[in-house]
């Protein structure tokens, strides 16, 4: 009988992006999108930091430019485009703040 292995922490990150996405979706109807609603509460859930100190407008242009196939609704591709532009965004901070902390 194969060993069974415990999920890698690659794995495990998937799992929660897919659990997290499954937490929001399906409020307005369709467990397959996040709609206009479901990623509001999604943004001021879960990244509440970022969200509370924009305009009120942003979150209707995030959802307008990450709605790439325009049918006011956020699938999991459109959601993970969200979730990689993040992480390069915070990735590329932690690399300008290394940066700047060898010019000290």
């Amino acid at each position: 009988m194969a060993k069974i292995s415990s999920p890698t922490e690659t794995e495990r990150c998937i799992e929660s992006l897919i659990a997290v996405f499954q937490k929001y979706a399906g409020k307005d109807g369709n467990n397959c999108t996040l709609s206009k609603m479901e990623f509001r509460n999604f943004m001021n859930t879960e990244l509440a930091a970022f969200t509370k100190n924009q305009d009120p407008g942003v979150l209707d242009r995030m959802m307008k430019k990450l709605d790439i196939n325009s049918d006011g609704q956020l699938d999991f591709q459109e959601f993970l485009n969200l979730i990689g532009g993040l992480a390069v965004a915070c990735h590329d901070s932690f690399l300008k703040a290394a940066h700047a902390s060898k010019r000290i």
